[in-house]
């Protein structure tokens, strides 16, 4: 067969898969991390994650996301019922484009919530728009803001690549347990992550790269040691392993191409927002199996996401919404793709199954690291295709 087009069969070889050396395990250990516990890490963690929101180009960038803003727009406008009169919380407001909607669906007072500088825009994007007397923007943490209510409605689009990226989850659930009305909505309600096999077209070109810097670091130890006098060959297996990470265990962006899926999607992990706990989202380990749809070349997983708004029993949509990342559909999110490194070949009915853990990254909160132990058999026959193997990634 050809799986993938004559590039990918290059691929196809002995790779090396013992990495001899801790590193992997250190550079994506999955911990259970926690937010800043002091000012100091509070401060480094503004710097490093929030800052960039208070720029206007970053708002833009998730504005401009048709599916996205249509997705938000559909579910508060068409859900007046869900509004009108209430109070509402728009956590992370950013520019403040939630609240001006929940304003116009009839709210009877919005607070915005951002802890950024863009508190300011959004603050004067609200009166422009005519519910400056709706819309009150809070400038801080939402963990540390008082309001001076209760609320019947929160809404929040905290969702990042791979659904759970920036953890921005965690001030959501906050918010929720000490300021939510009992039986209060939430926009979204529930969410859940996808996992599918993929014939990767990342994968012979990211390979490539793994190549060309394998041979560089080469040329380069010549340099050191014809023009410096020093010899750096002691460093030759810690680079090929950071190049590896970086190259074939790092999670990257893509829209990918429903072409490449070769198998069934299987859905992850699903929660309540209104139930879902920060416990429940900081180490999540799941099994999973996928079948293998058509003879392939089986080269990495592909992700996505969605979000549903229903509202709550007490407080239903009439007009449900689904905010969607599947493929072919293209959101800034886009899909995400864990490459296999070195592929497997499967035949049609083969089983991709194991489970697959996700938690952060212990050096960064924020950032997530995964882990999925695979093994690869054949029910028609009872075989192990392969054996099993561990793989870890990173979610940067």
């Amino acid at each position: 067969w050809n799986p993938c087009g004559d590039d990918a069969f290059v691929c196809i070889r002995a790779l090396t898969m013992s990495l001899g050396s801790d590193s992997v395990a250190t550079a994506t250990s999955v911990a259970a991390g926690v937010g800043p516990s002091n000012e100091h890490e509070k401060a480094l963690d503004f710097a490093n994650y929030f800052v960039s929101y208070g720029y206007i180009y970053h708002q833009k960038d998730m504005l401009q996301d048709r599916l996205r803003m249509e997705g938000y727009r559909t579910a508060i406008l068409n859900n007046r019922a869900c509004f009108e009169g209430k109070a509402v919380l728009d956590v992370g407001a950013g520019s403040g484009i939630l609240a001006i909607w929940a304003a116009k669906a009839g709210a009877r007072v919005v607070y915005a919530v951002e802890a950024t500088s863009m508190a300011k825009h959004a603050r004067r994007l609200a009166a422009a728009n005519g519910v400056g007397d709706v819309v009150v923007v809070l400038e801080g943490y939402m963990e540390q803001v008082t309001l001076p209510e209760q609320v019947d409605v929160i809404v929040s689009e905290w969702m990042g690549y791979f659904l759970l990226r920036e953890s921005m989850l965690d001030p959501v659930i906050a918010a929720r347990d000490k300021w939510l009305k009992p039986g209060g909505a939430l926009f979204p309600s529930s969410a859940s992550i996808y996992l599918a096999p993929l014939c990767s077209s990342l994968y012979a070109p990211k390979l490539r790269e793994f190549e060309r810097e394998v041979s560089g670091w080469s040329h380069f130890k010549d340099f050191m040691g014809r023009e410096n006098g020093v010899d750096i060959s002691v460093l030759d297996a810690e680079w090929q392993q950071e190049q590896r990470d970086y190259l074939l265990h790092s999670c990257l962006w893509q829209l990918i191409d429903p072409a490449e899926v070769v198998g069934e999607a299987a859905r992850l992990l699903h929660f309540e927002t209104a139930t879902v706990t920060q416990a429940d989202v900081a180490t999540v380990t799941r099994p999973f199996e996928l079948t293998i749809s058509s003879d392939s070349e089986v080269s990495g997983f592909g992700s996505w996401f969605d979000t549903a708004f229903e509202g709550s029993p007490s407080s239903p949509a009439s007009s449900p919404v689904v905010l969607s990342t599947e493929p072919p559909l293209e959101t800034h999110w886009g899909q995400q793709v864990l490459l296999l490194h070195p592929p497997q070949l499967a035949a049609a009915g083969d089983l991709l199954h194991g489970d697959f853990t996700l938690g952060r990254q212990r050096e960064n909160h924020r950032l997530l690291a995964l882990r999925i132990r695979l093994r690869h058999t054949r029910p028609a026959t009872g075989e192990e295709v392969y054996p099993e193997r561990v793989i870890h990634y990173r979610v940067d």
